[in-house]
């Protein structure tokens, strides 16, 4: 009796077994989707943070239809210049949008708007941009000075990137970020030098348009090499920063 439940047990786990293998047996991921962010004003990439699922910076967001008219979105992270790459897609038709501190491509009110991309991906390289208006242009003046006195002295613009009047909330936020590493935003910054304003009502809409000048703050900068960001955000949704490109300046050894 023991033996033939024994038999019986083998019997069963070498099916189980074996329809694992059938399950497992699915092609892999075989395309790579590639693409960037543009600002619609300048032509360059959208500057931002490096991003993830719960990330602040942008995000490419896939719907993927092939399958359900009710898919469970999909996140791709990009990098903070704007752009993304990833090799591990299945080739199917997916809804796209690009999701950040701009203007949704896709809204259901004041008016309705839709400016999704429906992509076939192909097994194999797809490219796909997306062009998007910031809430605020960001912008240095001039280069960062390092003074006599080791702190760092920055001037930029601060500008409405949209002239839509429904996302023109108020400026909230000014900072200079700076770190060690190039990747330098809110999400990465040394909190004794870097230097932010926060703004009240509509008191910080008076810097847009004007140059505005920031030194940093807690005393003469250690040597070494540092990254600098001007970063900006208004009063919407999840309050996300819109930057200037990163620049780096050496404070040398005295």
């Amino acid at each position: 009796m023991k033996k033939t439940f024994f038999y019986i047990a083998l019997g069963l786990a070498l099916v189980a077994a074996n329809s694992c293998r059938k399950l497992d047996n699915y092609p892999g991921p075989n395309a790579m989707l590639q693409g960037q962010v543009i600002d619609t004003l300048t032509g360059k990439h959208l500057q931002s943070e490096v991003s993830g699922d719960n990330g602040n910076g942008t995000r490419i967001k896939l719907l993927e239809t092939s399958w359900s008219d009710n898919p469970t979105p999909l996140y791709l992270a990009t990098k903070q210049d704007g752009t993304y790459s990833n090799t591990k897609i299945f080739a199917a038709t997916y809804v796209m949008t690009a999701e950040g501190a701009f203007v949704p491509m896709v809204q259901t009110t004041p008016v309705g708007v839709d400016r999704s991309q429906t992509v076939v991906v192909k097994p194999g390289v797809n490219t796909v941009n997306f062009e998007v208006e910031p809430f605020l242009e960001v912008a240095w003046v001039g280069d960062p000075v390092l003074n006599a006195n080791g702190t760092i002295t920055a001037r930029c613009k601060v500008t409405r990137g949209t002239d839509n009047p429904a996302f023109q909330q108020n400026v909230t936020d000014l900072w200079l970020f700076l770190s060690p590493t190039e990747y330098v935003g809110n999400n990465n910054y040394d909190n004794h030098y870097s230097v932010h304003i926060a703004f009240a009502g509509i008191t910080g809409n008076d810097i847009l348009g004007d140059t505005v000048t920031l030194t940093t703050v807690g005393g003469s900068l250690p040597p070494k090499d540092y990254f600098l960001r001007i970063g900006s955000r208004i009063d919407y949704g999840l309050k996300q920063y819109n930057y200037s490109e990163p620049l780096k300046l050496n404070v040398p050894a005295k």
